[in-house]
């Protein structure tokens, strides 16, 4: 059962920074030019500053945090930012809670932040010569005080619905007693994996890296089951012969493997779910 650190009576302002920086990643076969501006054009909708700028707006509202000020810009042709610059909300903040446990999923869900602030890019991008298209998101959610941005993790995964997952949490600086003495963390962490909701460890395939005397937590993740339909735009695996479907899904597994271990794989490896 996780144990959790008794309040501490602090000399003044709670001054840890706590960042979490999360990249997800959404794979796609797009072969033709037709269905490779097909695909953008969706990652463009789908993920517009519109509604990129809704969901980190719920980030907020989860971990307990005023929203100040918000920037948001869509590009082009492709992409989009949003930064939100947020304040510890004094009486929200109160009440959350930063044991390690799941945080909330989207339909429990009922910017600039001051001295913290919640970012996301997209990256939308496609190799003609595989048919193999790529989006990915870049979010940073970084918080002064209390309030913790691993409380946000499972609305994340769920509201972007990503194929690989990589996370990094660190916490930085340090917060004085009353009695002078220094305290570099604030709650009990052993994993990222904590925070993470029993489904969503069913789904995916996870690698931790921790470096613990630093607060540095990093955990990446990869989906282990895809439905080739699911990966399609534009056609459907029912229209494709058997030879033409083993070697897409190929090419899918590669592109997820390469992407959760970071580096080029040669031909004749076994892929990840392969």
């Amino acid at each position: 059962m996780p144990t959790t650190l008794k309040k501490l009576r602090l000399e003044g302002f709670n001054n840890l920074t706590k960042t979490l920086s999360f990249n997800i990643y959404d794979v796609c076969y797009a072969d033709s030019d037709e269905q490779r501006e097909a695909y953008i054009q969706y990652i463009d909708e789908a993920y517009n500053a519109e509604r990129l700028t809704a969901i980190l707006t719920d980030v907020a509202e989860i971990i307990g945090a005023t929203i100040l000020n918000v920037a948001h810009q869509d590009y082009d042709p492709q992409g989009a930012s949003v930064t939100m610059l947020i304040s510890e909300e004094p009486i929200a903040a109160g009440q959350i809670s930063n044991t390690t446990s799941p945080g909330p999923l989207p339909e429990a869900v009922v910017a600039h932040l001051d001295k913290s602030h919640i970012t996301v890019h997209t990256y939308p991008e496609s190799n003609p010569q595989t048919g193999i298209s790529t989006f990915r998101a870049d979010i940073d959610v970084s918080t002064c005080g209390r309030i913790s941005p691993l409380r946000a993790l499972n609305y994340l995964i769920h509201a972007l619905e990503s194929d690989v997952v990589i996370m990094d949490y660190r916490v930085r600086g340090f917060t004085r007693d009353v009695g002078g003495r220094k305290h570099f963390i604030d709650h009990n962490i052993s994993s990222i994996q904590n925070y993470l909701s029993r489904d969503t460890k069913n789904r995916y395939q996870m690698v931790d890296v921790n470096v613990y005397q630093e607060n540095l937590f990093h955990t990446k993740m990869v989906i282990k089951h895809f439905r080739l339909d699911d990966y399609l735009f534009c056609i459907e695996a029912k229209d494709l012969s058997e030879r033409e479907h083993q070697r897409i899904q190929k090419l899918l597994r590669r592109e997820l493997s390469e992407i959760f271990y970071g580096r080029n794989l040669g031909r004749n490896l076994e892929y990840l779910g392969g």
